[in-house]
């Protein structure tokens, strides 16, 4: 690896001590920790958990690393009566299953071979080794049971600094994977501060064109991790001006929009019913039409409901706007439904802040008007149905579904004021 270059060599020494966690000390991954550890081995938690644990995030994965092989691994968690499956196992990882938690558990392991894409590993019982193959300091984090953490490449001081830098050469970990492109921009999002690494950046620029060559499932997952930041705009920004957006996302070109939404998600409207919506982000950011927002569901193999909420939001037929009579805003909540509603006034009231840069007294209240009436909106049921028009004599088919939309037109015209005897009376007014 090229760390043996460098001057000063990782040593695999302990750097302090992790302050006790709740996931640490729970009964199931004790359970887990006693199981893997019983035959001598000293298996360590790695990665994530100790790097959310240190910038007192929560821990949402819990993942343990191996000197023992996945077979031996397998073998010491179930005779603990512990359930094993063999999630990676082609790669050194099983899933522990202790409780109601999961456990990912993966033997030390060294590059023999790697394309870009995927890696040939051989299995290990160096600690510094599989901390080298890993993408940044940050992940290169170990703790034992006792929470005494292992810091091989300085990721404890780049994690409070905001640094996002790779292991290493820039360059040649991106060779070993092109994901970990947008992997950096989506951890300089989530723990980075400004500037970015330079080096990092120049690496990232010259590998984008090849970004072309990764599934739409494994670009889609980061770009919707990196969305889910609390602010992303500034690592999509930094992914414009390297040329990673565009290789990736092209349509990616509406960034006052997203900064506004952005704004009223966090701090602008300050309600519970409006939070940070990574689908919503998306749709904010892209400048396309029908037909393109069809072109980056496909692309990015985006699910089918995914694919058709985003094509709501991207290309709605009808849109909600503060300029409109309440009759009407009340109709359009009636058709689009709360969540649609409500996303589609953010979309357009974000759309409309970073169009028009001035703002009119009392602008703020007549979009935050729109919100209330989804806020506090419940839906109207019409009071007629099927066998009230099976009542009148006519006989089961299209016919009554015409006549009902016919009367439920004329309930929505009159702001769903009617009641069931007045729609009574109307069908029967049409039938003659």
């Amino acid at each position: 690896m090229d760390f043996l270059n460098d001057q000063k060599l990782p040593v695999d020494e302990p750097v302090g001590a992790l302050p006790p966690q709740p996931w640490m000390t729970a009964p199931e991954t004790a359970a887990v920790m006693r199981a893997l550890s019983a035959d001598g081995a000293a298996p360590r938690f790695v990665g994530g958990c100790i790097r959310d644990a240190l910038a007192h995030r929560p821990v949402t994965d819990i993942d343990i690393a191996t000197p023992d092989p996945p077979d031996q691994a397998t073998s010491l968690l179930q005779r603990a009566g512990l359930k094993v499956i063999p999630t990676g196992i082609a790669h050194g990882t099983i899933t522990a299953l202790a409780g109601s938690l999961r456990f990912e558990i993966t033997t030390l392991r060294q590059d023999v071979e790697t394309d870009g894409r995927h890696a040939r590993v051989r299995y290990t019982d160096d600690w510094i080794a599989d901390a080298a193959r890993r993408d940044f300091t940050i992940n290169a984090l170990s703790a034992r049971e006792d929470g005494m953490i292992f810091d091989p490449f300085g990721g404890i001081n780049d994690l409070a600094e905001g640094r996002i830098l790779f292991v290493g050469d820039p360059k040649t970990r991106i060779e070993e994977d092109r994901l970990r492109i947008l992997r950096f921009f989506r951890f300089f999002a989530h723990y980075g501060r400004p500037p970015a690494d330079v080096p990092a950046l120049y690496a990232c620029r010259a590998a984008a064109p090849r970004l072309k060559e990764l599934s739409g499932e494994r670009v889609a997952s980061e770009l919707f991790k990196l969305l889910s930041a609390t602010d992303p705009l500034p690592a999509l920004l930094l992914m414009q001006g390297t040329g990673v957006l565009a290789a990736v996302l092209p349509e990616a070109r509406n960034f006052g929009r997203l900064r506004v939404l952005i704004f009223l998600e966090s701090r602008g409207v300050m309600r519970p019913s409006v939070q940070p919506d990574r689908l919503r982000r998306l749709a904010a950011l892209l400048d396309c039409d029908g037909a393109g927002c069809r072109e980056v569901a496909m692309r990015l193999r985006l699910s089918n409901s995914d694919s058709a909420r985003l094509a709501e939001l991207v290309a709605p037929e009808q849109i909600p706007d503060r300029s409109m009579a309440p009759t009407t805003l009340r109709t359009l909540l009636y058709h689009l439904g709360v969540r649609l509603f409500r996303d589609l006034t953010l979309l357009n009231w974000a759309a409309a802040r970073s169009r028009e840069g001035y703002h009119p007294a009392g602008d703020t209240a007549h979009w935050m008007a729109l919100l209330d009436l989804a806020d506090h909106w419940t839906h109207p049921i019409l009071p007629v149905g099927g066998a009230d028009v099976l009542a009148l004599g006519i006989t089961a088919g299209p016919e009554v579904g015409r006549l009902l939309a016919a009367v439920e037109a004329i309930w929505i015209e009159a702001d769903f004021r009617p009641d069931r005897q007045a729609l009574l009376d109307r069908l029967a007014g049409l039938l003659s």
